[in-house]
């Protein structure tokens, strides 16, 4: 996973330490003259230019519409804030966050909007404000760049380049002393020796252009599997679950991967050491007990105190890790998670067309937390004595209390679990509920993604296949409706946001990975071709805009913003997987479901596209693992032709249990929409099971203990 966090207890002492501080040094020791610049002359500066103002005011990104009454004279990435640095040769502030960021929250109160800070850069810079998860394309160049220069990152990013976008020095959060003192000593040795920092930028330049790795050559074996498991057991916490150590972020991705090992070697560890992560994680503060779905992380190493905020695609994520697990094992604490988690995300961050929305932040009324935790007082209030007694009991209430202030954070206690809640403690916190619903809430950041939606799409269809709920089934298809219908170019192809029906952003590789793969579960979850066919028609499109057609795999953008120093490639997982391993699962299920030979020869082609590090530490790479299990598995491509009502059972049966390397096709003998169907006539005149692997079929039964078997064979190995 990437090391780019929103805490800067992570990374400030590091900040201030030994890389940096040779850095400033050295501004400081060559060009000390020009340190003593006046603030006087900056705001002599500002008179000159006090026509430029703050340019975000019509700006729609939550982000950018909180920064659009600071004093700065912000200008939103593009065409303006480029050609005036060009034409004023001035050095470039570039400003990277997001809305729900607690720290860009910080630094926005303490420097961009205070007036000393806002004369130091409206006199001397040409200051760009970007949204990272409108432009995660301009967020991941200089994200790159910072973790050069520094071995680290984090948001809010903060960078500055020069007139041509290069950058030459940076860092996550600053104080407002650090950051006018960072302004006065580069823009002194810009007017002093601009041909010094030209040459750092040209060269960091030419790294983030040329970044190149030595791709796989070869085949990927299942040995790729043994390497992950002993890294991953060896990071393990066998306490807590996760990875050791004081800050816990949930694995999910990892964790699906391990569920995929132990399917495929009956490894007993795989499985414990997936439990022991989902059970603790579950039962934290990390969890919202109260109103479901998870925070951000945790801050402590044993899941109690998180980072507040939710992200859409935590939610998406951790939904699928706790179904797939449910999936194994039938826990039913499992199902309850998952059941939680969409509830959230259906109650709180649906838009009223069934789009998305993209997050919630950590803070509300000023303090971080605030909207979650409980004073002792407060809850005896509200509850009956027998609700009280028996929530305190399941979640750890105290006078004293777990968190800032004598609040509690609700976390459930050993012995307790939630799939038994009894109606009183039930009650508790439907009150709890209620009683939250009326407080100040946390920002809701309403824009809507187009690659975080079709996450959630996948998960949300999964859910309703497997637990046979037709109200996540149904939530589902409003949101491939409203992605295929409301965020769209004129042309039919995606954007990548949509706010208040404005839509904006040429679109990412994950835009059409991300809603293929929504679009996939769908079918899988309705057997209503629509879905297939859609599929099918953004793949196409995929593969038009970003394929790389000399070295394989996808470009990360189509290619036609000229001020990004780089097209550039994803393979690493981060807080959302790899487009181009999620686009390789996508291609081999199309593959199947189209009976298109060529889309498994251009997963191939993906695969090979990954660079070489991946054999060495493919921990960072859990998505392309997932993509990896179906390729090197009997992977089935299962047909079951009849009329839905007859098929109904068996589908039920054969899909049963955790088997992921399958897709199945539905429907009445020779269904033109349906590929897989064609060519498959009724056997006895009674509904039919074709199994098939790569194409190649056994013989069709109508035998459903036959066909049972026939499915739920799979390709063993040894773990080494």
């Amino acid at each position: 996973m990437g090391s780019s966090v929103d805490d800067p207890s992570v990374f400030t002492q590091i900040l201030l330490g030994l890389r940096f501080r040779v850095k400033l040094i050295y501004l400081i020791g060559v060009f000390l003259v020009f340190v003593s610049a006046s603030l006087d002359t900056w705001s002599q500066a500002s008179s000159n230019f006090a026509a430029s103002g703050n340019h975000l005011k019509n700006e729609k990104s939550p982000y950018l519409k909180q920064h659009a009454g600071n004093p700065v004279w912000w200008h939103p990435w593009g065409r303006g804030a480029f050609e005036q640095a060009q034409k004023e040769n001035k050095l470039i502030f570039l400003s990277i966050g997001y809305s729900t960021c607690h720290w860009c929250h910080v630094m926005e109160r303490e420097s961009f909007a205070d007036s000393e800070v806002a004369d130091a850069l409206n006199g001397n810079l040409i200051s760009v404000k970007v949204d990272r998860e409108e432009r995660p394309d301009v967020d991941a160049i200089y994200m790159d760049a910072v973790q050069a220069m520094n071995g680290f990152g984090g948001w809010p990013l903060n960078v500055l380049l020069t007139p041509d976008r290069k950058p030459f020095i940076g860092g996550a959060y600053f104080s407002k002393d650090q950051l006018i003192s960072l302004i006065s000593q580069s823009v002194a040795s810009w007017k002093k020796n601009p041909a010094d920092i030209r040459k750092d930028a040209r060269n960091m330049g030419a790294y983030l252009k040329n970044q190149q790795h030595e791709a796989m050559s070869g085949e990927f074996t299942n040995a790729i599997f043994s390497a992950f498991f002993r890294r991953f057991k060896k990071e393990f916490d066998p306490i807590q679950g996760g990875r050791a150590g004081s800050l816990k972020f949930i694995p999910s991705y990892e964790l699906r991967v391990l569920l995929r090992i132990y399917r495929r070697t009956g490894n007993e560890d795989a499985l414990a050491m997936v439990r022991t992560t989902l059970e603790h994680a579950g039962q934290g503060g990390i969890f919202d007990a109260v109103g479901g779905g998870f925070h951000r992380y945790s801050t402590d190493d044993h899941w109690l105190v998180p980072h507040f905020e939710k992200m859409l695609y935590d939610q998406a994520a951790l939904a699928m890790a706790y179904l797939e697990a449910f999936q194994v094992t039938k826990e039913p604490e499992y199902e309850r998670v998952v059941r939680e988690i969409l509830d959230y995300v259906l109650r709180d961050l649906r838009h009223s067309e069934g789009g998305f929305f993209s997050a919630e932040d950590a803070d509300s009324d000023g303090a971080e937390g605030k909207f979650y935790v409980w004073t002792q007082k407060e809850l005896k209030k509200i509850l009956t004595d027998d609700e009280f007694n028996q929530l305190a009991k399941a979640y750890g209430v105290s006078a004293q209390g777990n968190f800032e202030n004598q609040a509690n954070l609700l976390n459930l206690q050993p012995g307790f679990l939630r799939s038994k809640r009894s109606q009183i403690l039930q009650s508790a916190v439907e009150k709890l509920r209620e009683v939250r619903a009326t407080r100040a809430k946390p920002h809701r950041d309403e824009k809507i993604l187009v690659s975080w939606n079709g996450l959630m799409i996948s998960a949300l269809a999964k859910a309703g296949r497997v637990l046979n709920e037709t109200r996540f089934t149904e939530a589902a298809k409003r949101a491939a409706q409203f992605i295929l219908s409301q965020c769209k170019d004129p042309t039919g192809g995606l954007v990548h946001r949509w706010i208040d029906g404005e839509v904006k952003g040429s679109p990412l590789d994950e835009d059409y990975a991300f809603t293929i793969d929504g679009l996939i579960e769908l079918y899988q979850a309705t057997f209503d071709s629509h879905w297939l066919t859609q599929a099918k028609r953004l793949q196409k499109s995929q593969d038009q805009l970003f394929t790389d057609r000399q070295a394989g795999g996808y470009f990360l953008t189509t290619g036609t913003d000229q001020f990004l120093l780089r097209r550039g490639k994803r393979f690493l997982d981060d807080v959302v997987p790899s487009a181009n391993s999620i686009a390789a699962l996508n291609l081999l299920r199309l593959s199947a479901l189209l009976v298109d030979r060529p889309m498994r020869e251009r997963a191939t082609r993906v695969f090979k596209s990954y660079p070489k590090e991946v054999a060495l530490d493919p921990g960072n790479y859990p998505e392309l693992l997932i993509a990896l299990d179906y390729a090197l598995d009997h992977s089935k491509e299962i047909a079951i032709v009849g009329t839905r009502i007859a098929t109904e059972k068996i589908v039920r049966n054969l899909a049963e249990g955790f088997n992921p390397n399958q897709v199945f096709a539905v429907g009445p003998p020779e269904s033109q929409d349906v590929p897989m169907l064609l060519k498959r006539p009724l056997k006895n005149g009674e509904p039919t099971v074709f199994v098939c692997i790569n194409h190649v079929c056994r013989l069709p039964t109508n035998d459903l203990s036959k066909a049972k078997k026939l499915v739920q064979d799979f390709e063993t190995y040894q773990l080494k």
